[in-house]
């Protein structure tokens, strides 16, 4: 029996094989992995950016099979409809009233893939679901289950057929991470991998994961919550927020470049995700290093560059790093 003194020993060996078990299926993509790991600890969502073929949806269904929950993949398409995400009322004839079917986003794991290919209407049905945990259709609201994660893929934006998310559904966003394609030697480990698997199918040898149970992700997330954030750390990763809002403090230049600054969602985002980043590496207190750590990938969609700062090739990446540099450490 596990007991109080162990039970933080065993959560941290729960996850490490965990973050085994995904690296060594999903070669190349260590920085993915722990983003999902991260998401998953901080109870947030999370947008992955990539060209195709770069294993993100893989990633996402690898971690749902060890997981004790239930998975749904939507492709987004560009005449996908709201009721297609969130389920639709079915007239009952013989009962003389409307059911209610749920559609795939009642699942506690969803992947929203390559979510810029569909329309804004259908983008916009996931900002209720992703920021208050329910979905209403018609007159009634339906809860989400305790477990919700959703990891939306997008192409860059700039390849045909893809339409912009908006403001307000990027931000319902723990992070926007973005990869790229791996080196050499990574390159020739997914080709050796990918041909044991194919010989695994061919042979009938698939093993199933072992799966970790829910009640030890939501025991994490409390560990997570619990742990010691010093002041003048907290202070650091608020002045970081605060520098996006106002850099004329810093810069003048960087002042110019910024048109719109992180929120207070970005603000409990960077908190949430430092934790979860250095409960990870199996400490119980947050450093500097930990927000800084995870502030590209929770702050580049939050910090909006100006039309002219667009125009010489700035985006949230560049900015990030600018107001990164300007910001003391504590």
């Amino acid at each position: 029996m596990d007991t109080p003194d162990n039970e933080p020993r065993r959560l941290h060996e729960a996850f490490g094989a965990l973050r085994e078990a995904l690296s060594a299926e999903i070669v190349g993509q260590a920085a993915l992995i722990d983003r999902l790991l991260i998401a998953l600890l901080a109870d947030g969502h999370l947008l992955v950016e990539g060209a195709p073929g770069l294993a993100k949806t893989s990633a996402i269904r690898a971690l749902a099979a060890r997981l004790e929950a239930d998975f749904a993949r939507v492709q987004f398409t560009p005449d996908l409809l709201p009721a297609d995400l969130t389920g639709t009322e079915v007239w009952r004839p013989n009962e003389g009233r409307f059911e209610f079917q749920p559609g795939p986003i009642f699942h506690p794991i969803l992947l929203a893939d390559e979510i810029n290919r569909a329309p804004a209407k259908v983008q916009s049905a996931l900002l209720e679901a992703m920021g208050e945990r329910q979905v209403t259709v018609g007159r009634a609201t339906y809860p989400l289950p305790p477990l919700f994660l959703v990891m939306a893929t997008q192409n860059p934006i700039e390849q045909e057929g893809t339409f912009p998310l908006p403001e307000a559904q990027l931000d319902r966003f723990l992070m926007h991470v973005r990869i790229g394609y791996p080196g050499a030697d990574t390159e020739r480990e997914i080709l050796r991998l990918a041909r044991e698997r194919a010989r695994s199918v061919l042979r009938h040898e698939a093993e199933t994961p072992a799966r970790l149970p829910l009640r030890d992700v939501f025991a994490a997330r409390e560990a997570v919550l619990g742990m010691h954030l010093a002041p003048a750390v907290e202070r650091y990763l608020v002045e970081l927020v605060l520098a996006s809002r106002e850099p004329a403090r810093y810069d003048a230049a960087l002042a110019r470049r910024i048109a719109w600054g992180a929120s207070p969602r970005g603000t409990i985002a960077l908190e949430r995700c430092a934790r979860a980043h250095a409960w990870l590496r199996g400490r119980d207190y947050v450093t500097p290093d930990d927000v800084r750590a995870v502030a590209p990938d929770v702050l580049r969609h939050r910090i909006l560059p100006s039309f002219e700062a667009t125009a010489e090739g700035w985006d949230g990446d560049r900015l990030v790093q600018d107001v990164l540099a300007l910001v003391p450490l504590p």
